[in-house]
């Protein structure tokens, strides 16, 4: 570029087109196009043009410069005309078309104002006359080669084509005056070329520069708009989607499909996220294929994937849904594995379920919430009534928070007994919300909003500072044991919270005890393992709760210090209680007495279920058939009185 703007050596007439520095089809467009920009200049340029040739042809009275004036006024509104309508095109053939119409008009033009200056030399006319014509058609030149330098060619060819007839007419007319013009206009030729072409240049690295930028922002803006995955669209794909979708409808019906795949994180956990990858890949290319034409179908993450299509009617969304689930279930074969997935479909349709994108998004996920809550691997249409469940479960949010200021939440305690000596060993601490004007809640639908809002910590904190304080007053042998949800256990602080409930209640670590599920473990959180570390540094214990109704893995217990487990309620009075249940039962607690490890068996409510439990060899019980969960001045008289008889006590209500 130094050399570019200072070389002092002569610049070679060469012109860069098509040759050694060739051009792409759009930088070439965009050039041929420059020459159609600021019709006003060609206008200005024009009337400019015409107005000193016919004042030529009136002061001079010759005929002759009527007729070329005439001629030049002609091509000159032609030129405009065709600027003011430039056509959009955008092939090459379209590019060459304006390039060579452009061309012509540019080189009449050029050579009629030259001929007219030329004319007026060669007639002899008054100076004045001459002057005017000679000027004009020599600053024309020179202005038009900075104006057209996007096409080197036709900018240096006018300014060829209007000093070529004057140079000509020097010639003819002879003089040293008229030479010496004709020098300057020779020497002009180069002096214009060089600054043409840079002029060139810079223009054609900066559209090239420009196009170059514009095609990285359309490729990054694709790649922003698609997952690596599965190739398919992602979430900002897909609400650009839904936007033209919903613009472009007109009357038409748009289906939305959005689709979970059941148990996805089995897949991962148990044979790797690459499979795991595999297989979202495969159900992309089969959904995929049977998305119907013009539709779209989006990965919106994790294992949710979305298709949207125009749909005729409700039984349409249907036939694509059954189509959908049907291709899913198919069985995938990835390196010699046979895996089965299985999905679930939440439907809803514009305009009859939502008028905007947001609305038919949420509705959609309503859907799928339900098809999933009610048993999986089936599909669920969008109802009013899912509205009603989700304004009840945002009230259940808002009012969450306050209940916990307004004391409407309280602890309530089930024993767990010794079922050798049928003694309480302990109290399981179970939350109960009793609202003003709802009347109770069950936990099991507000604890579910709690971890979605993420206020399970605080609640999970509360719970656990208020059954510390209950406890402290029982006998030093009663232990203690809270629920945590994962949550609460991977949050920021968590065990700085457990061991502040402790301080500030007066009981001794060493008899609470924290119940935890297994999906705690399923992601190897080095938080976890922190949380459960510095709790039983101190004396905490630990129970594996719901055992039997997950993984049920051996590592888990392995792996972590547990001292009980507790056996879920399904293997005790459950639809599938029997010999299998029993042989499941017995083998735990044998693997438990040799590990010095409570069981725990859930649930009972019979004489029955108690005997065959024990005879299994669980060695403590909880349920109905010893009592109810029941407030904390009843676990304390149950305890007292229990004490005072020096017999096992038992309440039922």
């Amino acid at each position: 570029m130094a050399e570019r703007h200072h070389t002092t050596e002569p610049v070679p007439l060469h012109l860069p087109e098509d040759g050694d520095e060739a051009l792409t089809d759009r930088v070439r467009d965009l050039l041929v196009r420059t020459l159609y920009t600021q019709p006003s200049s060609l206008a200005i340029g024009a009337v400019n043009g015409i107005v000193s040739s016919l004042a030529a042809a009136y002061l001079s009275g010759e005929r002759l410069l009527y007729i070329f004036s005439v001629i030049l006024a002609v091509v000159a509104i032609a030129r405009v005309s065709l600027a003011l309508r430039l056509p959009k095109g955008g092939s090459r053939a379209d590019t060459q078309t304006l390039e060579i119409v452009y061309e012509i008009g540019a080189f009449l033009y050029s050579g009629m104002l030259g001929l007219i200056a030329a004319a007026t030399m060669v007639m002899e006319l008054p100076a004045g006359i001459e002057l005017l014509m000679v000027a004009n058609a020599t600053c024309y030149g020179v202005g038009i080669c900075a104006r057209n330098a996007g096409r080197p060619v036709i900018a240096l060819g006018q300014l060829i084509w209007v000093c070529l007839p004057v140079m000509a007419a020097c010639l003819w007319i002879g003089g040293l005056a008229m030479y010496l013009l004709v020098v300057n206009m020779v020497l002009l030729l180069p002096a214009m070329a060089s600054i043409t072409i840079n002029v060139f240049k810079v223009l054609r690295d900066s559209i090239s520069s420009a196009e170059e930028s514009r095609r990285l922002a359309e490729r990054m803006q694709e790649l922003a708009r698609t997952d690596v995955v599965t190739g398919l669209a992602n979430r900002a794909g897909l609400n650009h989607c839904l936007l033209e979708a919903i613009t472009d409808r007109g009357s038409k019906s748009l289906g939305m499909f959005w689709i979970d795949i059941d148990r996805f994180k089995e897949v991962n956990d148990l044979l790797g996220h690459q499979t795991g990858d595999r297989v979202l890949g495969e159900i992309a290319s089969r959904l995929r294929e049977i998305n119907p034409a013009g539709g779209a179908v989006a990965r919106f993450g994790g294992d949710e994937f979305v298709m949207l299509c125009e749909v005729e009617n409700k039984r349409a969304c249907e036939k694509i849904a059954t189509r959908i689930l049907s291709e899913i279930n198919r069985p995938i074969r990835l390196d010699n594995e046979r895996l089965e997935v299985k999905a679930s479909v939440g439907i809803a349709a514009l305009p009859d379920d939502g008028e905007d994108a947001e609305s038919l998004m949420q509705h959609a996920d309503l859907a799928l919430y339900h098809a999933k809550a009610n048993g999986k691997n089936q599909m669920a249409f969008f109802d009013k009534s899912m509205t009603r469940d989700l304004v009840r479960r945002r009230e259940i949010e808002a009012e969450l928070r306050a209940a916990l200021q307004r004391d409407e939440l309280s602890i309530f305690f089930q024993p767990i007994v010794d079922l050798s000596t049928g003694r309480i060993r302990a109290f399981e601490a179970l939350v109960r919300w009793f609202h003003p004007e709802k009347g109770e809640l069950r936990p099991d639908e507000f604890i579910p909003v709690a971890e979605e809002t993420g206020a399970i910590v605080t609640l999970g904190n509360w719970i656990t500072a208020q059954a510390a304080r209950a406890a402290a007053q029982w006998p030093a042998d009663i232990t203690l044991a809270v629920n945590l949800s994962p949550l609460q256990i991977k949050a920021p602080g968590a065990a700085l919270g457990i061991l502040n409930a402790l301080r500030d209640a007066g009981l001794d670590p060493r008899r609470l005890e924290l119940e935890v599920t297994e999906t705690l473990f399923m992601e190897d959180s080095p938080t976890v393992g922190s949380f459960i570390e510095e709790l039983s540094a101190v004396g905490v214990r630990f129970a594996l709760d719901d055992f039997g109704t997950g993984y049920s893995s051996l590592g888990y217990i392995n792996k972590w210090p547990f001292s009980k487990i507790k056996v879920d309620r399904s293997f005790v009075s459950g639809p599938n209680v029997g010999r299998k249940s029993d042989a499941i039962i017995r083998a735990v607690s044998q693997m438990a007495a040799t590990l010095d490890m409570d069981i725990v068996a859930e649930g009972l409510e019979t004489i029955e279920q108690v005997s065959a439990v024990r005879e299994a060899g669980c060695n403590l019980g909880q349920g109905y058939y010893f009592s109810r969960a029941v407030p904390d001045y009843l676990a304390a008289m149950l305890l007292a009185q229990e004490r005072d008889q020096d017999s096992p006590a038992r309440i039922v209500g």
